[in-house]
C-alpha cells in the first residue's frame, strides 16, 4: 500500500491536533459515501495503510470531528411529512426548565440558543399540519415561554450537509482564524 504525503502548498504536519490534512479531507468524503465501509475498505480505498486509517479516525473522534457513525434517517420515511421551525422566547430563569421540557417531546428534533428576536430556535417534525399544532400545544404546556412563532418548511432546497465545508477547510484552518 502506498502513503499519501501532503500536497507540496501544505507543508503542514498531518499529526497536529488543529489541522485537516488531504488524507483527512478524503477519509471523511469517503466515510460520508460509504459509511458502513470498514477501515481495511476505507483503507483500500484511500490507497493507505490500515493502520493510518485507525489513527486518523482516532483523532478526528478525540477531536470532535467526526461524532458519530449511526445511520442518517430520512424522518419522511417515518411519516413526518411536515417539517417546522418554531422560535421561543423564554421568561428570564426559566431556560433549563423550557430545555427540559422540549428534551421530553420526540418530534423536537433539535433545538439551538440564539441570538436576536427569540431565545431558541427549534426543528420540529409532524405527521400533519394538525399534528403540528398538536406538537406546538404541547411545546407550550411549559411554563416560561412567552411568545413562540413558527413557520412551515414548504420544501429542501439544500439539505443539511458537511461535505462542501470539509472539502472547503484547507490545512491549517481550524474555525478560529488559523
Amino acid at each position: 500500500m502506498t502513503t499519501e504525503s501532503p500536497p507540496p502548498e501544505a507543508p503542514a504536519s498531518p499529526a497536529s491536533p488543529d489541522r485537516l490534512d488531504a488524507l483527512d479531507r478524503r477519509l471523511l468524503a469517503t466515510l460520508a459515501a460509504a459509511p458502513r465501509a470498514g477501515v481495511l475498505e476505507l483503507a483500500r480505498q484511500l490507497g493507505v495503510a490500515r493502520g493510518t486509517v485507525q489513527a486518523r479516525l482516532d483523532r478526528l473522534q478525540r477531536r470532535g470531528v467526526v461524532t458519530g457513525f449511526g445511520p442518517d434517517i430520512d424522518v419522511r420515511a417515518l411519516g413526518y411529512e411536515v417539517q417546522a421551525f418554531t422560535t421561543l422566547e423564554i421568561a428570564q430563569g426559566r431556560l433549563h426548565d423550557v430545555v427540559e421540557h422540549l428534551r421530553e417531546i420526540p418530534e423536537v428534533l433539535e433545538v439551538h440558543g440564539i441570538s436576536g428576536a427569540g431565545d431558541l430556535h427549534c426543528r420540529v417534525v409532524a405527521r400533519t399540519n394538525r399534528d403540528l399544532q398538536r406538537i406546538i400545544n404541547r411545546i407550550l404546556e411549559v411554563q416560561g415561554i412567552s411568545r413562540s412563532t413558527t413557520v412551515i418548511a414548504l420544501s429542501e432546497q439544500i439539505g443539511y450537509r458537511v461535505l462542501p465545508l470539509v472539502a472547503h477547510t484547507h490545512l491549517g484552518q481550524t474555525g478560529r482564524g488559523g
